[in-house]
């Protein structure tokens, strides 16, 4: 986080401090300018093989037993230990990456971009979740029967893989910091004994491939839902406060 901070001063030196307020003011004045995927082609293979290799377990022995060999390490290394550290570390990358914006350090979209691209990430990932309902594999020492694949670790390679797509042309300090938080989430869960190796595997390939997918769908699911004439696409976001609800409200001219 300090390296965060050190690094985000360091772009912002030579212009004028803006207050968080007028930061967030100028973030959501939303244009069209979103920004398409951040990846070369090759880049997907990583995840893919992830997936693959969590999958395979489920039907070959050799990957299966690697599972059982450790959790058994990590049952005769450290058969006491319990956190909820996973819980939070899994959403640090996305913190920082509002957090940024707020303080002047604006990342590859605007606020309504990115948080749009946020949901859709998250409801194609929600939809890989589903595999836990049909593979029926129980956690480690006990009965449940969603450990396939890891929710947390999921979420937490989404988030990291997020922050790389909006920071990442700025410094590769940032995918770095992301994908630390992320192997540490999924570690944790090795250890509080909720998942099964390849469970996080799995998840770590399901959580990456959920965001590039957003970021290659959502420019023209945007192209869609707004109209760009000679004049450019006019839209508005404005912060709403209503019988005790904050919100917003979007406004688009089609």
């Amino acid at each position: 986080m300090c390296l965060v901070a050190l690094s985000a001063n360091a772009q912002i030196t030579d212009t004028p401090k803006a207050a968080p307020v007028d930061s967030l003011k100028k973030d959501f004045k939303v244009r069209d300018t979103i920004q398409h995927l951040h990846s070369k082609p090759l880049a997907i293979i990583v995840p893919v093989g992830l997936v693959s290799y969590g999958l395979a377990s489920l039907a070959i022995t050799p990957i299966r037993n690697v599972d059982y060999y450790i959790a058994g390490r990590i049952r005769t290394s450290d058969p006491n230990f319990n956190s909820t550290i996973d819980d939070y570390i899994q959403v640090a990358p996305i913190a920082m990456v509002y957090a940024l914006n707020l303080v002047g350090d604006h990342g590859k979209n605007r606020f309504v971009d990115r948080t749009a691209l946020l949901a859709l990430s998250g409801g194609i990932l929600t939809a890989a979740d589903g595999l836990k309902f049909i593979a029926h594999r129980d956690r480690p020492y006990s009965h449940d029967p969603l450990s396939f694949p890891s929710g947390h670790t999921g979420a937490a390679f989404l988030a990291a893989e997020y922050l790389s797509q909006e920071y990442g042309d700025k410094s590769v300090i940032y995918p770095i910091i992301g994908y630390t938080f992320a192997t540490a989430t999924s570690v944790m869960r090795l250890y509080n004994r909720e998942h099964w190796f390849s469970d996080c595997v799995a998840g770590a390939g399901f959580g990456i491939l959920s965001t590039k997918a957003a970021y290659l769908v959502y420019p023209y699911i945007r192209k869609k839902l707004t109209h760009k004439g000679k004049h450019g696409t006019s839209t508005m976001v404005m912060p709403t406060y209503q019988d005790g609800v904050p919100g917003f409200a979007f406004a688009a001219q089609l």
